[in-house]
């Protein structure tokens, strides 16, 4: 049996979109079929977001997609005004961006795993597997017990996810986890830097539930540091009240897609007659039929008055191809180029009155 050592040696390499100019290469898909079509249409709703400087870009995440790959795509787009907030996994955002940034990475599973041969022995290891990818389990335990460190340094209150993960960019920074000082730049950091706030409405599966798990059970019985999911939801549709023109650009489907789509309807129950999301893009590789949320169409959240018809793609395929030809085409193009950041972690500073 192969050592731990000797499996955790190829790291997963984040794409760069900026080195991979594939305007031409999506354009030519628009004359094609099938999901090259729709992906060819997606990539120029996404460009006509950037270009609207009144619309509000929300960025959706389900699905592993840093362990995968994908971060550096999330941390450019963030740093060029390209993404005004962040609806995500917790898993994303602090089991694979967060534990990055602690300095930790993921690694390439050999062929024979991915299928779950081996499993049992990658478990006596500490080994974890996502599929193609494995991760430290040991490492991650350092992620949960820096959660927990955040979490004992708060003011025992609710929290939000959005203001705990702020908390999480500003421990990044205090310790010196950033490019300046030779390190990875992460999705956390570049969100805190930015004032783009993230939003994990199931905050607490992922690691940073393991660190909250601990801060409780250590003050049973005393004030403690809590995830208010309500509060998660109004600051959120506090945003679209403050910015009425919104674009949602949707990597998978879960928690995060229907958290997003929401706030309009949140926005009415408050009095608000807030607009449909004037564009929206979804990427998954769910299937309709069987009912449930992540394969649903665009048009059926039309149904419910969330997102208007006029510029809305499903694109039906999996994320990591189809995501870094969108994004590489909107950075390509230069749309964004008269964006400025919507700083929306600062209109949640004092609450927005309908």
């Amino acid at each position: 049996m192969p050592t731990k050592k000797e499996l955790l040696q190829a790291q997963i390499q984040h794409i760069d979109i900026k080195q991979h100019n594939v305007v031409a290469l999506v354009d030519a898909m628009a004359s094609m079929a099938y999901s090259s079509r729709d992906l060819a249409r997606a990539a120029s709703i996404y460009d006509m977001m950037l270009r609207d400087t009144e619309c509000g870009v929300i960025l959706c995440l389900a699905g592993s997609m840093v362990s995968a790959g994908l971060q550096k795509v999330i941390v450019d787009l963030v740093r060029n005004n390209m993404v005004d907030a962040i609806v995500s996994t917790g898993a994303n955002i602090v089991d694979q961006d967060f534990f990055e940034a602690l300095g930790y990475r993921h690694y390439i599973a050999g062929e024979e795993y991915k299928y779950g041969a081996g499993d049992a022995e990658l478990r006596d290891l500490a080994i974890d597997r996502i599929y193609d990818t494995f991760i430290d389990e040991d490492e991650l335990r350092i992620c949960d017990a820096a959660t927990e460190k955040i979490t004992n340094s708060l003011e025992t209150r609710p929290y939000s996810s959005r203001e705990f993960i702020a908390e999480m960019g500003a421990y990044l920074k205090k310790n010196g986890r950033t490019p300046e000082n030779g390190n990875n730049d992460s999705i956390v950091l570049a969100c805190y830097e930015k004032d783009v706030p993230i939003f994990c409405p199931a905050f607490s599966d992922c690691s940073a539930g393991f660190g909250l798990v601990a801060h409780q059970h250590a003050r049973r019985g005393k004030p403690v540091v809590s995830i208010d999911s309500a509060k998660d939801f109004y600051e959120l549709t506090q945003l679209k009240i403050a910015n009425p023109t919104t674009g949602l650009l949707m990597l998978g489907g879960g928690v995060p897609k229907n958290f997003a789509q929401d706030i309009v309807v949140a926005a009415d129950i408050l009095g608000v007659e807030a607009s449909m999301h004037k564009y929206a893009i979804q990427i998954t590789v769910a299937d309709a039929r069987d009912g449930a949320l992540s394969g649903s169409t665009l048009k059926e959240a039309s149904s419910w008055g969330k997102v208007d018809l006029t510029y809305e793609q499903m694109v039906f395929a999996e994320a990591t191809i189809a995501f870094p030809l969108i994004a590489a085409y909107a950075y390509h193009k230069n749309g964004f180029a008269e964006r400025t950041g919507k700083l929306f972690a600062q209109v949640l500073v004092e609450p927005v009155t309908a």
